[in-house]
C-alpha cells in the first residue's frame, strides 16, 4: 500500500462560517465575541433583504440554472485555454478560463487522470467547468504508472501553481478548490483533500482505485461516482466503501452510473456533467441554486442505477 499524504489539521471552511455569522446578525443576536454589542431585535427581515444578505455568502457565476444549463455540453462563460509546461511538481497540463474579468475572481479545480492515462482521458471536463465559471487545471502526472499517493500529492502541487504562478493566478480565488481525478487519480482526489480541508472545498473521485478503504479523514464535501459494471475499480471493493467512509465529511453522495464500465467518466456524458458541476456549484461557489438537482436524489432510472447522499442543506 502506498503511504498516504499527512492531512493538515481541518478547520471550518470559511463559507460556512459566513453563512453561520449571517444567520446570527439576521437572528438580531448579540455577538460580544466579535465585538457587536448592541444589534437589537426587530421586525422579521424583509423578503428584499433576505435575499440580498443570501447572495451575500454565496459566490454566484452566471444566470440562474436550470435542467437544460446543467446538461449542456458547454456553459454561459466563454472560454480561453494555455498549455502548462512540466514543472512545478506535476508534468504540466492544460488551463480552462472564463475570460469574463467582471464578476471577480472564480473558484477553481485540479485534475488527474488515471494509471496510464494523460490528460486526454478527462480533457471534457475542462471546457465543461470552464465555461460554467471556474478556472480548471487538466494535468499530465510525472508517470503514467503514478500511485494515487503521487497523483494526490501532483493535485495539490497544480492547485499551488494555478492560485500563484499560473497566467490566471489572479483570476482564481485562492480558498475555493476543488480536486477530481479518474481511477488512481481518483484515490488521489481523496487524498488531497485529506491533506487541505482548510482550502479545498470539494472533491470528486470518478470511478476511484485506491489500496485504502476507509476515508474517515476527508473533511469535504465530496461526490463519489462510480460505474455499475466497473471490472478494475468494481464499486463493492473501491467506490461504495470509500463513501461508506466518509463520515467526517460535511456533505457526502454517490452516483452509480448504470450499466457503465471503469473509463464511462472519461467520455462527455450528460449524467456525470450533471452532477460533477452541480457539485462543484454548490461547494466551491456555495451556490444554492444548484441544490435543485442533488436534492431530493434522484430515482433510478436508465442512466442511474443507485444515488445516495446526505441531502445538501438537510
Amino acid at each position: 500500500m502506498p503511504p498516504r499524504l499527512t492531512p493538515r489539521s481541518p478547520r471550518v471552511s470559511r463559507t460556512r462560517l459566513k453563512m453561520a455569522l449571517t444567520s446570527v446578525v439576521a437572528g438580531g443576536l448579540a455577538l460580544g465575541a466579535l465585538g457587536v454589542t448592541d444589534v437589537t431585535a426587530t421586525a422579521a427581515p424583509t423578503a428584499a433583504s433576505s435575499t440580498q444578505v443570501a447572495a451575500e455568502t454565496e459566490y454566484r457565476r452566471g444566470p440562474n440554472p436550470t435542467a437544460q444549463s446543467v446538461d449542456a455540453a458547454t456553459g454561459p462563460f466563454a472560454i480561453q485555454q494555455t498549455a502548462v509546461p512540466a514543472g512545478n511538481g506535476f508534468a504540466g497540463g492544460t488551463i480552462y478560463y472564463p475570460t469574463d474579468t467582471s464578476q471577480g475572481t472564480f473558484g477553481a479545480v485540479a485534475i488527474s487522470p488515471g494509471f496510464t492515462e494523460n490528460q486526454s482521458a478527462i480533457s471534457w471536463y475542462g471546457p465543461k467547468l470552464a465555461s460554467n465559471g471556474f478556472v480548471v487545471i487538466t494535468i499530465n502526472t510525472n508517470n503514467i504508472f503514478d500511485f494515487p499517493d503521487a497523483r494526490g500529492t501532483q493535485l495539490l502541487a497544480a492547485l499551488d501553481y494555478l492560485t500563484t504562478k499560473s497566467p490566471v493566478a489572479n483570476r482564481v480565488d485562492k480558498n475555493r478548490l476543488a480536486v477530481a481525478g479518474h481511477s488512481m487519480g481518483g484515490g488521489g482526489t481523496l487524498r488531497a483533500a485529506a491533506a487541505r480541508p482548510e482550502t479545498i472545498q470539494a472533491a470528486v473521485p470518478l470511478a476511484p482505485w485506491d489500496a485504502s478503504k476507509d476515508w474517515f479523514s476527508v473533511r469535504v464535501p465530496t461526490l463519489i461516482v462510480g460505474a455499475e459494471n466497473d471490472l478494475i475499480a468494481p464499486v463493492g471493493s473501491h467506490a461504495e466503501p470509500f463513501y461508506e467512509s466518509l463520515t467526517n465529511a460535511p456533505e457526502r453522495a454517490y452516483l452509480e452510473l448504470e450499466s457503465a464500465g471503469h473509463m464511462a467518466t472519461n467520455s462527455a456524458n450528460t449524467t456525470t456533467g450533471r452532477y460533477v458541476l452541480s457539485w462543484l456549484k454548490r461547494y466551491v461557489d456555495n451556490d444554492t441554486r444548484y441544490e435543485q438537482f442533488l436534492c431530493p436524489a434522484p430515482a433510478p432510472s436508465s442512466t442511474i442505477s443507485e444515488y445516495r447522499n446526505s441531502c445538501p442543506g438537510s
